[in-house]
């Protein structure tokens, strides 16, 4: 059985080969079922000061900083900077983070899913809208699973919650998450039409312990 071929869309402030070894617990979990590919945010984020609102890190520490921090939208378009609870009217980037996708797609797909992590799963949920709505024709992904995600507090991000999105999900949040709190990621939920679940008593990160195997198994085994 061939293994499942998933696009893996990093958090805010990190980027493709920090979120790769930042999974790496997940990738020998899953080693049997899934071949992960790892695309980079377009929009360079400046590297941290002390007020920066948030890192989308494991709790898991690594070495420092990420070296080439990137994201996929500002919610602050002035400061070029992003917050999951900043309200805003209009966002910075998202258009050229399409872009960036759509390009992954064309140069390593296809793909049979879509994993994204915080800003990341947020960006997914969009990409499904897109999908769904098939405004995207070069997308074609089956499933999507979203871990620490969140629907964007951006007023003209609201066109992607209108209607509930077909495609199957699994969404995966930790109830000690300080990053983005699991009431949030609860809030994603009826944006999807059948949403599978995956609760985990941790923090702001992707649960890859053995406890957690079934559960990916069962979603991904769907689609093999």
């Amino acid at each position: 059985m061939a293994p499942l071929r998933l696009l893996c869309v990093h958090g805010y402030r990190q980027s493709g080969s920090s979120f790769r070894e930042k999974t790496g617990a997940l990738r020998k979990l899953l080693k049997k079922h899934a071949e992960f590919v790892y695309v980079d945010a377009p929009l360079g984020v400046e590297q941290a000061s002390e007020k920066v609102p948030h890192k989308e890190n494991d709790s898991v520490a690594g070495p420092g900083g990420d070296e080439d921090p990137r994201g996929w939208w500002f919610s602050d378009i002035q400061a070029r900077s992003f917050s999951a609870q900043q309200q805003c009217e209009e966002s910075l980037g998202l258009d050229e983070s399409v872009t960036a996708v759509r390009e992954a797609v064309k140069t390593h797909g296809p793909f049979d899913g879509i994993l994204g992590f915080s800003q990341g799963a947020a960006f997914v949920a969009m990409l499904c809208s897109l999908q769904e709505h098939k405004l995207e024709p070069e997308f074609s992904f089956r499933f999507a699973i979203l871990v620490a995600g969140f629907r964007s507090a951006c007023k003209e991000h609201e066109k992607f919650y209108i209607s509930p999105v077909q495609m199957p999900t699994l969404h995966v949040f930790g109830l000690e998450d300080r990053v983005i709190p699991d009431n949030m990621s609860r809030e994603l939920l009826p944006s999807f039409q059948d949403p599978q679940v995956l609760i985990h008593p941790g923090g702001h990160f992707i649960p890859a312990a053995s406890a957690h195997r079934q559960s990916y198994q069962d979603f991904l085994k769907r689609f093999q």
